[in-house]
């Protein structure tokens, strides 16, 4: 006879990965997370929020945070006990750090410059860690479940 242990929906669950600093590196981060969320059974409101803050973070740790040779990693980390949902990305360049505001001498139809006013739209809540040698995370939680505490 088989037995199988029930799985606990309360288990802490992490997903990491490291991926290439271009583009196509920050549209696999994005995909990746897509599946992850889908597994881990976030609901599609929250989930649509994290893709975008993947997408954002991703692109920026490509465009920006990116140093010849060095890739940027991506960390998911869901507590369902805590209703947390947080998105780690690691870049090479602790030097240059994000600034929520957008660029005030960019065009209105410029195609950058406001990623991170989407980053703070989108999140709970947001921030940046320095990361040694010389790298720095941005990080996003967003709560999972309606009426957590914050």
């Amino acid at each position: 006879m088989n037995v199988s242990t029930p799985h606990s929906p309360t288990t802490a669950r992490t997903f990491a990965q490291q991926l290439s600093s271009t583009r196509r590196g920050a549209r696999l981060a994005r995909l990746l997370a897509a599946a992850e969320f889908q597994t881990w059974q976030i609901p599609p409101s929250v989930a649509e929020r994290a893709e975008q803050i993947v997408a954002e973070l991703a692109a920026n740790a490509a465009l920006h945070g990116r140093v010849q040779g060095r890739d940027f990693r991506m960390t998911l980390h869901l507590n369902p006990t805590a209703g947390l949902l947080r998105i780690a990305v690691t870049d090479a360049r602790g030097d240059r750090l994000p600034s929520p505001t957008a660029d005030p001498t960019a065009p209105p139809d410029a195609e950058s410059g406001r990623g991170l006013l989407m980053v703070t739209a989108l999140a709970d809540r947001w921030g940046t860690a320095p990361c040694p040698p010389g790298a720095k995370t941005v990080w996003a939680e967003l709560t999972t479940v309606p009426g957590a505490p914050d």
